[in-house]
């Protein structure tokens, strides 16, 4: 009866959530858990990059999602509003730099490691991590 009772609730939580949905994207590999808090049991784990439905209006820590047929909860500290796929820009000296993005190790070719998580591949001290919090620790 409480299963029942449990899958009720979260399938209309996730009915309310799709309806008033906004798409999140994740920036690490992120455990998905049977309850809103760390101290939940881990029941899946959700792959960095994958799309997520969460609610817009809700400034949530903790929000469920369905994932691999599992209805679990995720910390929105990790979900960002934009895909993980690296993106480029052109710096003061006309090269293609990658733009901080977000990994689980240090990658190839990082110069620092910005407050907001993302991994800076700037040619440049000035101005590294501006739009990421500053930085937090040079790599080179």
């Amino acid at each position: 009866m409480k299963r029942i009772f449990f899958f009720l609730i979260t399938f209309f939580w996730t009915t309310i959530i799709y309806a008033q949905n906004g798409v999140r994207y994740t920036a690490t590999n992120l455990n998905m858990r049977a309850g809103a808090g760390e101290s939940y049991l881990v029941i899946d784990v959700v792959p960095a990059g994958t799309k997520v439905s969460i609610d817009e209006t809700c400034n949530c820590q903790w929000v469920p999602i369905e994932y691999n047929g599992k209805v679990g909860y995720i910390s929105t500290k990790y979900l960002v509003k934009q895909s993980s796929k690296n993106k480029y820009y052109t710096n003061s000296e006309g090269i293609k730099v990658q733009s901080p993005t977000y990994y689980n190790s240090v990658p190839a070719g990082a110069t620092a490691l910005c407050r907001d998580g993302t991994y800076s591949f700037s040619r440049n001290r000035r101005g590294t991590c501006s739009h990421h919090g500053g930085v937090k620790k040079w790599l080179k």
